[in-house]
C-alpha cells in the first residue's frame, strides 16, 4: 500500500475515534446528566465522522482501486496529496471551530468554521477533477 493511501486510512481512523468519543460525551451528557448537547457538537460530530472518516476511506479506496489509464496525463499524485491536506485540515478546522463556537461567541470563530467548510468543498471538487479520467467502461484501458 502506498504512502498516501496509508495516510488517508490512518487519518480516517483518528477522525473516527474522535467522532466516537464526542458521540459518547454527548450520550453521557444527555442520558446521565440530563443536559442536551450543544447543536454545534452535533455538527462537529457529523463532520468528523462523515468528512473525516467516511470520505477519507472512500477517497483512498477510489485512488487505490480505480484503474489508472496507460496514458493518463490527467491524474496527478500531487493533486491527490493536495486533496488529502484540504480534506484533513478543513475537517480539523471545522471540528474545532464548531466545538469552540459552542462556548465562545466570536465572529472570528464563525470565519474559521466557514474556512474549514470551504477547504472540505475544495477537497471534494479537486478529488473529482483528479479522478474523473479513471472512471471508464470495463475493458477500456486508454
Amino acid at each position: 500500500m502506498f504512502e498516501l493511501a496509508r495516510r488517508f486510512i490512518k487519518t480516517g481512523f483518528i477522525f473516527f475515534m474522535v467522532g466516537l468519543l464526542l458521540g459518547l460525551y454527548m450520550i453521557i451528557s444527555k442520558h446521565i446528566f440530563g443536559k442536551w448537547p450543544y447543536p454545534q457538537f452535533i455538527t462537529a460530530h457529523v463532520h468528523v465522522l462523515f468528512f473525516g472518516f467516511l470520505l477519507s476511506l472512500i477517497k483512498v479506496v477510489a485512488i487505490w482501486m480505480f484503474p489508472r489509464p496507460k496514458d493518463d496525463n490527467n491524474y496527478s499524485p500531487k493533486l491527490a496529496e493536495v486533496t488529502y491536506w484540504f480534506l484533513t485540515l478543513g475537517t480539523t478546522t471545522r471540528f474545532f471551530g464548531e466545538v469552540i463556537s459552542s462556548y465562545i461567541i466570536f465572529r472570528i470563530v464563525d470565519w474559521i468554521i466557514v474556512l474549514g467548510g470551504i477547504s472540505q468543498v475544495l477537497a471534494g471538487f479537486l478529488f473529482i477533477y483528479n479522478m474523473w479520467s479513471r472512471v471508464r467502461p470495463v475493458g477500456k484501458q486508454t
